[in-house]
């Protein structure tokens, strides 16, 4: 039996260090301890984190995992921004390699979903060099150490579909004896002066927080609020409302202009908790 592939890191040394030491360093930074900053720990059942570079985004993306429960295994929804591969795309075996080493495909998981969804196809393409899923990698390997996932990069825009993947995602995890957390990788509001974009931020945000799915999919239209990951944050919201999520917690808000001083055009990040 051949051995299972292993998906090589697209984007270290742009997006996030591609030297251990560098990268461990940051990692420590933005996640620091939940007691040095008072904060509990959530049991979640989803989130919203950015994707951004980390010298950006890193910060927001670290306030929420940190104050998150270590699971053996994870949900992790991207968008497609390459278009390349299936409208929904997943792997279902193998390994992601990152400068902190290599993390294993939870092929079981991975089963049960394409089996809950039929819309879920096998493609590797679509993860091949897209950023959004791998930066979320790193923070886990340093918060949790041991854990697996399932990687699905969402390229597919109309809500049904959306839907159909959320309710799918909580008929395989409600089969589970441990829990799994769904991650959703979106950054929000994309270059529009930060005076602008968090405005619209806001708007969107609001509906995330009100657990509201096709809320949220209605003001991103309404208002054209350019959040990449909508797609996965509706089927994150999706399946959390099906496996009894009851709020979600708005963790922390920025903009790239907290970090470049730049506010003409921007991009906005939240981190955001759903239990």
């Amino acid at each position: 039996m051949p051995a299972p592939s292993i998906r090589q890191p697209a984007v270290a040394g742009r997006f996030y260090p591609a030297k251990p030491e560098s990268l461990t360093r940051q990692l420590d930074e933005f996640l620091g301890t939940k007691e040095a900053a008072g904060e509990k720990e959530k049991a979640g059942l989803g989130c919203v984190v950015p994707h951004a570079g980390y010298m950006y985004s890193g910060h927001v993306a670290g306030a929420v995992y940190r104050r998150l429960p270590a699971r053996a295994s994870y949900v992790i929804l991207c968008p497609n921004h390459t278009g390349r591969g299936a409208p929904l795309a997943m792997m279902s075996k193998g390994e992601w390699l990152t400068p902190l080493g290599t993390v294993r495909v939870d092929a079981p998981l991975a089963q049960a979903l394409r089996q809950a969804c039929h819309l879920l196809l096998e493609d590797a393409e679509a993860h091949e060099d897209e950023h959004s899923l791998e930066v979320q990698l790193p923070f886990l390997q340093r918060h949790v150490g041991n854990f697996t996932f399932v990687p699905i990069a969402i390229g597919v825009g109309g809500y049904s579909a959306l839907e159909t993947l959320g309710h799918a995602l909580a008929q395989a995890l409600k089969k589970r004896s441990e829990p799994a957390l769904i991650i959703a990788s979106s950054d929000m509001n994309h270059y529009e002066p930060d005076s602008v974009t968090r405005v619209k931020d806001h708007k969107a945000i609001d509906r995330i927080l009100a657990l509201d799915a096709a809320g949220l999919y209605e003001v991103l239209r309404r208002e054209d609020i350019s959040m990449c990951g909508y797609g996965p944050a509706i089927a994150m919201l999706t399946a959390a409302k099906d496996l009894g999520a009851q709020r979600a917690e708005l963790v922390k808000y920025a903009t790239s202009a907290d970090t470049s001083g730049d506010r003409s055009a921007v991009v906005g990040y939240a981190g955001i908790i759903v239990s």
